[in-house]
């Protein structure tokens, strides 16, 4: 049937929310924030161009994440949805197109979603690049430990920037972290939650002053073997603020039985729990796809001490722009792809291309999957692969 791919307004949000619980389920009402505008969030529909019947949907946030210590243009994907009458039939991958195309018209280098069905997204250049991890620990099991040197307080709404800041200090030194800054994240708290969306409570830990650790949770209900708390933000910049945070939770091992807590693996907090004796991890796989092969290279921040060149010819049928031969260089943290001539013996396409410029994976481990061909030797593809494999805190 003819379709129309167009961006959604204000107007079309309620028949958004339908498609979009019929596809994840949630309630047959939605809740207010579902049936606003949200600044730098982009929403596309596909629509029967007889009836203007909603058939198909997805999401971009416009946002920003830190690779290479540097603030990167983003688009996050988020609310892929089908109408069951016309799923097979290519509409997600004509919104998803359509989204690229947008989302590259406003600089955007790098896009990031978390799949349902990964096939789906991997036929349009998308790559599983790492897991969203979290533990779940016994409080009892908590190490407790006084720490003279930190001053605990109970944070207030007026913290929720200090708890920003605190949290870029954290993550702007690992790559794929969300700055938590602009657009929806500005967006005032609900009445009900006035400290953030699943946050009923919230403890600033404090060194001479200054504000080195928090603890962001929600309650839950119950006091029985089936309580837990959920834990959303555990940040530290310090080792006594972690240990102070930590003492905490343990003090909930009375009436809570679990604590659900949100992993960044080689940071302050991780170094103070028993993640051995975790019971669950969290198992969200996130996917990303680079959408402007210059930009991408250019834009993030690339380990000092790395330097050399490699020649790769692209092939990218969905983001036609970045196919071709390209150069690509690094030298004293910087990077820059150009225009190449020749035909380079190296060749990928988007997925393999993803795995490499995230550091998910190197050269040869790319060429294993079958994402690299040609006569090269796919070592010298571990000149893009030279950062940090990507670490997200946030699910979208």
């Amino acid at each position: 049937m003819p379709t129309t791919i167009r961006a959604m307004t204000a107007d079309d949000l309620a028949e958004s929310w339908t498609l979009g619980r019929w596809a994840f389920g949630g309630p047959a009402e939605a809740p207010p924030q579902a049936l606003r505008a949200l600044p730098e969030t982009h929403r596309w529909g596909a629509y029967d161009t007889a009836t203007g019947r909603l058939l198909g949907k997805v999401t971009d946030h416009e946002e920003h994440s830190w690779w290479g210590g540097r603030e990167l243009a983003s688009a996050h994907v988020s609310g892929v949805a089908v109408s069951p009458e016309v799923r097979g039939g290519g509409l997600a991958r004509q919104l998803l197109t359509a989204a690229l195309a947008a989302a590259r018209e406003r600089g955007a280098a790098v896009s990031a979603l978390y799949p349902t069905v990964s096939a789906a997204y991997r036929s349009l250049g998308w790559e599983v690049t790492g897991v969203l991890g979290s533990a779940v620990l016994d409080t009892a099991a908590l190490p407790t430990a006084r720490e003279p040197g930190v001053v605990l307080r109970t944070g207030t709404p007026a913290d929720r920037g200090a708890l920003v800041d605190l949290y870029e200090q954290v993550v702007r030194g690992y790559d794929g972290p969300l700055t938590r800054r602009g657009g929806r994240w500005e967006v005032p708290p609900r009445e009900e939650q006035p400290l953030g969306d699943g946050v009923d409570l919230l403890t600033l830990a404090e060194e001479d002053g200054v504000v080195t650790g928090a603890l962001a949770y929600e309650r839950g209900r119950g006091y029985g073997p089936e309580a837990s708390l959920d834990v959303s933000d555990l940040l530290a910049t310090t080792p006594a603020a972690a240990r102070a945070l930590v003492d905490v939770l343990a003090g909930w091992r009375t009436v809570t039985r679990t604590v659900d807590v949100p992993l960044l693996a080689g940071d302050a907090v991780s170094a103070v729990l028993p993640l051995e004796r975790a019971t669950a991890r969290g198992t969200k796989v996130f996917m990303h796809r680079v959408v402007d092969l210059p930009a991408a290279v250019a834009g993030r921040g690339w380990p000092a001490h790395v330097r050399g060149t490699v020649d790769v010819r692209v092939v990218d049928d969905v983001a036609p722009w970045n196919s071709g031969a390209w150069r690509l260089e690094l030298a004293g943290g910087e990077g820059r792809a150009t225009r190449g001539d020749g035909d380079p013996d190296l060749v990928l396409g988007p997925r393999g291309l993803a795995l490499l410029w995230t550091a998910a994976a190197g050269g040869r481990a790319v060429a294993d999957a079958g994402l690299v061909t040609g006569p090269g030797d796919p070592a010298a593809l571990d000149l893009l692969a030279c950062g940090r494999p990507p670490q997200l805190l946030d699910y979208f």
